[in-house]
């Protein structure tokens, strides 16, 4: 057999205890918020040493984290260094994930397996986004070292736990501290396509303040959130001149906002004083996220002082994330082109390279230089995943080949060809 089928006959070989350990990453409860996140990385490390792979573990000052509204985080480094020279591939998936809602036909930590090891499905929160692919990257990184062969530079598994409120304290936070500097990256991502490019996201809060009256004498008081629905319209308004502005990146449409949080008032009688509202804004590649954040609040505070009141009411604006847009980067064309080729081979279909609306921690590793792509186990659309729903599943055809792919991909950039 040529070495790629040999690393295709391992993960087979070894894709049981490949899915045993997906489950009991999913058994780990990792729900963010409240974000207490540490105990996933102990037991994560700890499968990992049972696979021969030591994880240094790199806890996040506690007061950071408290001041993120967290609770603990400890992300996790897997360091393999093969030779000096040659390029040191990281490969990062996030385990923080949203809490699980309702609506579930199987217990979202339960990790159960419906079917067999060829056509089943694995459930649970997280079970396709992105603890698959802490599966995926091990029994990856396990394949290719299972053929012996001499090989370049190195391989990294970053296991990281603060995806979901940004991603500062996960990979934004090994870098800032200069833990880790790798020549590529990959990461966590779906089967079909190699995605370059994805989406920036700002999200702030918004306090409109009015004054608080008896609901019988509403002349007495401002009514904060009549204010707060004049400015929502503006938002609105503005929300359908961003369909004008398409994005040449495909997979990628136009900006958007969408206000996902509304609170305020204290009680049926009384007018409302107070009202808080959060809103997120994609951004499109092409845009700048420093004019995005400075046009919205010029929108929400011009739409203020249009509301007519005595005394005028008053905003506060506070952003809460600013995550800018990953754009292609010269330097990933070789990890590009090893995974759509051997995508094709695994898969039988071509595997596109693509944009995403989504935001991810890509594009923190890119703010340091470091070219990227995302590729790993799951469906064509994060829609067939149930990822964020009730019944988040992963289908483990995709995960066998999307390890086949990955480890295939590393060997043609690590393997050293012997004079």
């Amino acid at each position: 057999m040529n070495p790629y089928e040999q690393i295709d006959q391992w993960v087979d070989t070894h894709f049981n205890e490949e899915v045993q350990f997906l489950q009991a990453l999913v058994q780990v409860p990792t729900d963010t918020p409240p974000g207490h996140n540490a105990p996933h990385a102990e037991r994560t490390a700890e499968l990992l040493a049972a696979m021969g792979l030591n994880a240094e573990k790199h806890e996040v000052p506690a007061e950071l984290v408290h001041a993120h509204g967290l609770q603990s985080i400890t992300n996790l480094i897997v360091r393999r260094r093969y030779a000096e020279a040659g390029p040191v591939i990281a490969l990062n998936a996030h385990g923080d994930v949203v809490p699980p809602g309702e609506g579930w036909s199987h217990g979202p930590y339960s990790g159960e397996l419906v079917g067999d090891l060829l056509t089943g499905k694995v459930y649970g929160r997280a079970a396709a986004v992105s603890k698959s692919d802490f599966a995926t990257y091990s029994f990856a990184l396990r394949a290719l070292e299972s053929l012996g062969l001499p090989l370049q530079g190195g391989v990294e598994l970053h296991f990281t736990y603060d995806e979901e409120f940004g991603g500062e304290l996960g990979p934004g936070w090994l870098l800032k501290k200069e833990l880790s500097k790798p020549d590529l990256l990959l990461a966590a991502g779906f089967s079909y396509q190699v995605v370059t490019a994805h989406n920036g996201c700002l999200q702030l809060e918004v306090t409109v303040h009015g004054r608080t009256a008896h609901a019988a004498y509403p002349d007495s008081g401002v009514d904060a959130l009549q204010a707060t629905v004049a400015i929502l319209n503006a938002l609105y308004a503005q929300n359908e001149q961003y369909k004008k502005t398409c994005s040449e990146v495909e997979g990628i449409s136009h900006p958007y906002l969408n206000v996902g949080r509304i609170e305020g008032g204290s009680n049926t009688n009384v007018v409302p004083g107070k009202v808080t509202f959060k809103l997120d804004r994609r951004m499109i590649p092409e845009e700048d996220p420093v004019a995005v954040e400075a046009n919205i609040r010029a929108l929400i505070r011009q739409a203020a002082e249009n509301f007519e009141s005595d005394p005028p009411i008053s905003v506060d604006i506070k952003r809460l994330l600013l995550a800018h847009s990953l754009k292609p980067k010269p330097g990933n064309q070789t990890l590009v082109a090893a995974l759509q080729k051997h995508g094709e081979a695994i898969f039988g279909e071509p595997i596109p390279t693509s944009g995403t609306p989504l935001y991810t921690d890509v594009r923190l590793y890119g703010e340091h230089g470091i070219p990227a792509a995302i590729y790993g186990a799951g469906p064509r659309t994060v829609l067939e995943s149930n990822a964020k729903r009730a019944d988040e599943h992963l289908n483990l055809a995709d995960l066998r080949g999307a390890t086949k792919v990955v480890a295939r991909t590393l060997l043609d950039l690590l393997h050293r060809i012997e004079p």
